[in-house]
């Protein structure tokens, strides 16, 4: 129980480490001093592509004859690859949700849901079903769907 509550701790504080926007402006009060450039001629427009937009990874969803089930969408900050118990599960903690510790959320995968390359730290991960206790007596979604996008 106490390795499980400090995995979680240290789950926690790299996912506190991620980034969560970046929102500050030139403006704002990091930033450096400019000087003003002259004016000069207007320069002409060059077209310059759009970068398309980074997909997420696709939402899990919960079937609807499924009891106290829940979704959960998010970043991965820990990862179990070798299950201790042995059936070949895998564990993983998702910075979203709050259904293990506030802002974090741990989803058992079984088996037969694993994915050929388990997710790695930062990779997104998407999981739907129901909460049920783990064996460290911790809230977890019981995955009966798992989606993950590699980075």
């Amino acid at each position: 129980m106490k390795i499980f509550i400090a995995i979680l701790v240290v789950a926690a504080i790299a996912a506190a480490a991620l980034p969560i926007d970046d929102r500050h402006s030139a403006a704002g009060p990091h930033a450096e001093a400019t000087a003003t450039p002259t004016p000069s001629a207007t320069p002409t427009p060059s077209a310059t592509p759009t970068p398309a937009p980074v997909r997420d990874v696709r939402r899990s969803h919960c079937d609807a004859g499924v009891p106290d089930c829940h979704t959960v969408r998010g970043t991965v900050v820990y990862v179990e690859h070798v299950d201790p118990d042995g059936d070949g599960d895998l564990h993983v903690v998702v910075a979203a949700g709050s259904i293990t510790l506030p802002g974090m959320t741990a989803v058992d995968v079984a088996i037969e849901l694993r994915p050929k390359q388990d997710p790695e730290i930062g990779d997104r991960v998407s999981a739907a079903g129901p909460v049920q206790t783990g064996s460290h007596e911790q809230e977890q979604i019981h995955a009966l769907e798992f989606h993950v996008r590699h980075r």
